[in-house]
């Protein structure tokens, strides 16, 4: 048992990571097991809450593959992807608009309120945060269309930061809009990038089911605390970082380019981990910072 004295060394060993938290904003990239394990979801709702007590300004993005695949499922319509994007018509973009906006993103903002926070969930629609173009796939050096697939044109923070100035924790949804009013599905990682690079955000978190990045992604003991942008592009030359790791990685070097100083993937399914992370000197998972002659304090 924990006595009293042991809880409050805890509490003064986070002074300084509180302290050069207070007042930024971070972005954290919500999904996989932490999204669907119901005790592992109450516990990020209680650490997002508590990140905005202690005057941090945290904004969620999330998506929902598995909630949408089990929409289609109901409704008796099949799943077809390319490259890893899942071919939309208008019913498929509509159903997943549903999934998206409706349950889940108003379901995470109700826990958030549940625990004594403000939040307020929104779409890439709302104040045109999220402007939206057609993407298309790509296979054999022809240009497929997949329907309602979007990439981000462009992100309009001037709600989220309305919303952070009136202690509201943004929790927003991939779908995004056109100049012409179609509404486009949007991967979630590509979201929270471009949403983290706008708002210059302090972090920008991954939320995922693997503990950071590894040497040998079969041995735990391998992962790598820290590394910077160079040495990731090594590891993908070498092959070190491929398959599914690979486009997640992608989208954190994509997220530096655009300005996010540093980017941490974080194992969703470890209790507390977005905690250990932000107010531990140990941390808890793989932070991915500027090239060495460009960085900063992390």
């Amino acid at each position: 048992m924990v006595s009293n004295t042991e809880k409050a060394a805890v509490l003064v060993e986070a002074l300084p990571f509180i302290r050069r938290y207070h007042g930024k904003t971070v972005v954290i990239k919500y999904g996989g097991s932490a999204m669907v394990d119901e005790k592992i979801r109450q516990e990020f709702i209680k650490d997002v809450v508590l990140m905005k007590y202690v005057g941090i300004h945290p904004v969620i993005v999330h998506g929902g593959g598995p909630e949408i695949n089990q929409m289609l499922e109901r409704v008796n319509k099949s799943t077809e992807f390319i490259e890893g994007l899942r071919i939309s018509d208008k019913e498929t973009v509509e159903l997943a608009e549903m999934v998206l906006s409706a349950k889940i993103n108003k379901g995470i903002a109700a826990d958030i309120q549940r625990q004594g926070g403000k939040a307020i969930g929104l779409s890439g629609k709302d104040g045109r945060l999220i402007t939206a173009r057609k993407k298309f796939a790509h296979k054999a050096g022809e240009q497929i269309d997949i329907g309602f697939v979007g990439e981000i044109e462009s992100i309009n923070p001037d709600v989220i930061t309305t919303m952070a100035r009136e202690n509201y924790i943004p929790v927003i949804s991939s779908i995004g809009m056109d100049e012409e009013g179609n509404t486009y599905n949007i991967n979630a990682d590509y979201v929270a990038g471009a949403i983290a690079a706008e708002l210059n955000a302090f972090r920008l978190f991954f939320l995922t089911d693997v503990d950071g990045i590894m040497m040998d992604h079969t041995d735990p003991s391998t992962l790598l605390q820290e590394v910077t942008y160079d040495e990731v592009e090594k590891l993908i030359d070498d092959g070190i970082i491929s398959g599914g790791m690979l486009p997640k990685v992608r989208t954190c070097l994509d997220a530096i380019d655009r300005g996010v100083k540093n980017v941490i993937i974080l194992n969703g399914k470890t209790l507390h981990a977005i905690l250990l992370e932000v107010f531990t000197a140990e941390g808890a998972g793989t932070l991915i910072k500027e090239a060495k002659k460009e960085a900063t304090e992390c």
